[in-house]
């Protein structure tokens, strides 16, 4: 139990992940993660805490309303144009991270990218999903009644037929492109560069709660959580895809389930 304790606290740095020392390589390790986090979420990251000062600075974040999957367009086919191509650049940003990885020579099985087994990856899934979800919902209620996140509005419930398989989309794709991103790629890229593996957790749970401070600071919270849980758990394991699954049910709880309760709703009313 000792053991299993000091390995959760301290993990070892998993086999074939070694340190770069050659300084030409560090370098361009050090760019390659300054392009990615500028074309994905580090930049998100930055955006985020503008719109959160923004709003604190026009009446209090917990006073204003963020639409977290808005409509597109007034035009039903341009808006689903517009929803599947949002959901395919998430996917595009999955695989950037899974390509420069492969394409620098690493074993994607090193890195938890190995072909996935829906028998085990499914059931740790929808066990992380639950652990993580419902105190999630928890803190995201409690800090909208302390005034310390905004009103939140998951999904459009316009009652177009293509919104739920989109909202699926989209939740798989969010999880496909922050999972492997933040957790696999840059935690793999931070131990190349020497990082500890306490370091390169913080520094992914860091980045994670980064970008969902526009919703206010209890996402922001709550995802720092999140990635520390996530990223524990990938260190200990080197396994992605239950990360994948659990952030996947969650989002299409939260999107299609808001969608679905305020359908109901407005039938019974």
């Amino acid at each position: 139990m000792t053991g299993r304790r000091l390995s959760l606290l301290t993990p070892t740095r998993p086999p074939g992940i070694a340190v770069v020392t050659d300084p030409v390589e560090r370098r361009g390790i050090i760019i390659e993660l300054v392009i990615v986090g500028v074309l994905t979420f580090l930049f998100s990251a930055l955006s985020a805490a503008l719109s959160l000062i923004e709003a604190q600075l026009s009446g209090g974040i917990g006073n204003s309303t963020v639409a977290l999957n808005p409509s597109r367009s007034d035009l039903g086919w341009l808006d689903f144009t517009r929803q599947l191509m949002s959901a395919i650049r998430l996917f595009a940003i999955g695989s950037l991270g899974v390509y420069l990885l492969w394409r620098s020579g690493i074993a994607l099985r090193l890195v938890g990218l190995a072909r996935w087994a829906p028998k085990r990856d499914v059931p740790v899934g929808l066990g992380l999903a639950a652990a993580i979800g419902l105190p999630g919902l928890a803190l995201v209620a409690i800090a909208r009644a302390l005034g310390m996140n905004a009103h939140l509005v998951p999904a459009e419930t316009d009652g177009i037929w293509w919104r739920w398989p989109i909202l699926i989309l989209i939740s798989i794709g969010n999880a496909a492109a922050e999972e492997i991103v933040v957790v696999a790629y840059f935690i793999t890229r931070l131990r190349q560069l020497g990082a500890s593996e306490n370091g390169s957790l913080a520094a992914s749970a860091v980045l994670r709660g980064g970008y969902h401070l526009y919703q206010g600071v209890g996402a922001g919270l709550g995802n720092l959580v999140m990635g520390l849980v996530f990223g524990r758990y990938y260190q200990v394991t080197t396994r992605i895809w239950p990360l994948v699954v659990a952030h996947s049910v969650m989002d299409i709880v939260a999107f299609v389930g808001y969608a679905l309760l305020h359908d109901h709703l407005s039938w019974v009313g």
